[in-house]
């Protein structure tokens, strides 16, 4: 069995190459730091580990990756790539946001599309969109990737009922966690005010969770709780609640 994961070189993605390297998978681990990937493939020794160096924020770069991989018969598709941006949307450089759309929606959206049709073909395979509790709601200060993370849940929600459907054994889930202690607050410019949940356990209660078919994945008692009274807030009070948290993160 044979998993490509993006964003691997830490995090949420690493933890993913070392639960499945546990479980005997053959791992394809991308990202743009080589360094980086070669020390993960050091450390999981046991498994045959490829490792590719590759920009998801150019978008050819992922045409290029699947054109690379398209014999390799992909059986788990894990896009974790991803990175925000923090500011007022006037305030933040049009090119960051470019390469975070490039890399949180274009790519997430090529390679879903191109390896899920040789995976419906095959009639199996599994693909884990990594999105975020963000992907519920529109958030000021984080305009750009709470928009992006929304792309990714929707799409994820229509092409799982599209294959239910169809009868397809084709298994696809997003995963929306809150905080998670990872590089992603280095990235977005910020200090997160709310404490982060392990990213071993998210990876490994994802990576379940996907197996199980389960179409939406949210790790954490609290996040499940929020998602559920979100339902009681009108789109404008939810706005104007976020606009409080988002506020409380400090820029470095």
């Amino acid at each position: 069995m044979k998993t490509l994961i993006t964003g691997a070189s830490s995090g949420i993605g690493r933890e993913m190459a070392r639960y499945l390297a546990e479980k005997g998978w053959d791992l394809i681990i991308a990202a743009r730091s080589t360094d980086k990937l070669n020390k993960l493939k050091e450390e999981l020794g046991g498994v045959n580990v490829r490792v590719i160096t590759i920009d998801l924020s150019r978008e050819q770069d992922a045409y290029d990756l699947y054109d690379h991989l398209r014999e390799e018969n992909i059986d788990f598709l894990i896009n974790n790539a991803g990175f925000g941006a923090y500011g007022e949307f006037g305030d933040v450089p049009l090119e960051n946001e470019m390469a975070l759309i490039h890399t949180n929606v274009c790519a997430v959206h090529i390679l879903t599309k191109l390896f899920l049709k040789d995976m419906k073909e095959r009639d199996s395979g599994m693909i884990l969109n990594v999105g975020s509790m963000a992907g519920f709601s529109a958030g000021p200060k984080l305009s750009s990737y709470y928009a992006s993370k929304n792309y990714v849940v929707r799409l994820t929600e229509a092409v799982h009922e599209e294959l239910r459907r169809s009868g397809s054994k084709v298994k696809i889930s997003a995963l929306c966690p809150g905080p998670v202690k990872t590089n992603f607050d280095n990235v977005a410019n910020v200090k997160f005010s709310m404490k982060g949940l392990d990213p071993r356990f998210v990876a490994r209660y994802a990576i379940d969770k996907t197996g199980q078919g389960k179409m939406i994945i949210i790790p954490g008692f609290t996040m499940k709780a929020a998602k559920f009274f979100s339902h009681f807030l009108g789109e404008k009070a939810m706005t104007r609640t976020i606009y409080g948290v988002q506020s409380k993160k400090s820029g470095k």
